[in-house]
């Protein structure tokens, strides 16, 4: 009778369930039992056989049966999703009060620390250390440095303008001319600092690097004292000797005007992609404080002169530790800087 077979599929489905060991062995009672060939689905088929006056009844049975195995299906599921949850819980359970494994400790910049270096080498000179806004004003920028309305550095390929018509700095100069309204001469200055130019990423180029920006104003300054602070500097931050040369340059804030170059410290000489292939990486632009600028910054050129240079912080980074790309520099690559 199908009362009966209902009531042994029942009491061997629910003894299956009670002892299925994991989720797997559950799902094989679940198809055997209630999926489309299994034996609920072969005994309902039979229900056309049953007497019409018993149909009620044995129907009634039949969904009560199914309910019961479902329901003891759902609640064995359940316990699986908990007992796994609880081995998951004790296995990455972590006690916050304890120090964290493997701590490292940190370490300065690389930029950071050839600045200070370099910082701490010009103090020792006499030198004053001075910082200056990134977001500066077109005077400042251009006009108080003796720049032409008509220069290129002021067409918006190298220069990021602001919609309030002031711009990111280009340089480190100004800060020069902000510490020239502060200081009287006689006086010495460095300011480093983090300056802009829109122009194309590569190698050697970043639209975001550092400058170092030095002055020196007082009486019968001449080109041999700016190579003697040049190569003082050089030889303390490369620990070394190297092989430097001056060359003409224009900058409309210095005459006359030079471009210092080092001997490519990653090369050596033959060229690479840092030196553009030539053995040489400028280093700094330098020269003679230009009347012009002196007389903006109410300093009479008749009475004091001076020198002045720009100095690629960013680059001399990265022939002191051999980086053959700048954007290794900001790339926030801590695999990198953790070498430093």
């Amino acid at each position: 009778m199908l009362e009966d077979r209902l009531s042994e599929l029942r009491s061997d489905a629910l003894a299956r369930i009670a002892a299925a060991g994991s989720p797997e062995d559950l799902e094989r009672v679940r198809v055997d039992v209630l999926g489309r060939k299994g034996t609920l689905a072969q005994i309902s088929k039979e229900m056309g056989k049953v007497a019409p006056e018993q149909r009620g009844a044995v129907g009634k049975l039949l969904n009560s049966v199914k309910q019961e195995i479902e329901a003891a299906l759902e609640a064995k599921v359940s316990q699986f999703a908990e007992a796994a949850l609880r081995e998951r819980l004790d296995a990455e359970w972590i006690d916050l009060t304890l120090p964290a494994p493997g701590v490292r400790p940190g370490s300065l910049h690389p930029v950071t620390q050839v600045q200070t270096e370099i910082e701490d080498l010009f103090v020792s000179m006499g030198f004053t250390v001075l910082d200056g806004p990134e977001v500066e004003s077109e005077y400042n920028n251009f006009d108080a440095l003796n720049i032409p309305v008509d220069h290129p550095a002021r067409d918006a390929q190298d220069t990021f303008w602001l919609t309030d018509g002031n711009l990111l700095r280009t340089h480190t100069s100004p800060v020069q001319i902000r510490g020239m309204e502060r200081l009287r001469p006689p006086f010495r200055m460095i300011a480093p600092g983090r300056v802009f130019r829109n122009e194309s990423v590569d190698a050697s180029h970043d639209h975001t690097f550092y400058q170092l920006e030095g002055m020196v104003v007082d009486r019968e300054v001449s080109v041999a004292n700016l190579i003697y602070f040049m190569k003082a500097m050089l030889t303390a931050i490369f620990h070394r000797e190297v092989a430097v040369r001056l060359r003409p340059g224009f900058f409309p804030f210095v005459e006359p005007g030079f471009e210092l170059d080092i001997k490519c410290l990653i090369c050596g000489g033959p060229g690479c992609p840092v030196c553009k292939q030539s053995g040489w990486v400028e280093q700094v632009g330098c020269g003679l404080v230009h009347p012009n600028v002196l007389r903006m910054s109410k300093i009479d050129p008749e009475q004091w002169n001076g020198f002045a240079f720009g100095l690629g912080l960013t680059r001399l980074v990265m022939m002191r530790y051999s980086i053959d790309d700048i954007r290794q520099l900001q790339g926030g690559d801590l695999r990198f800087l953790r070498q430093f």
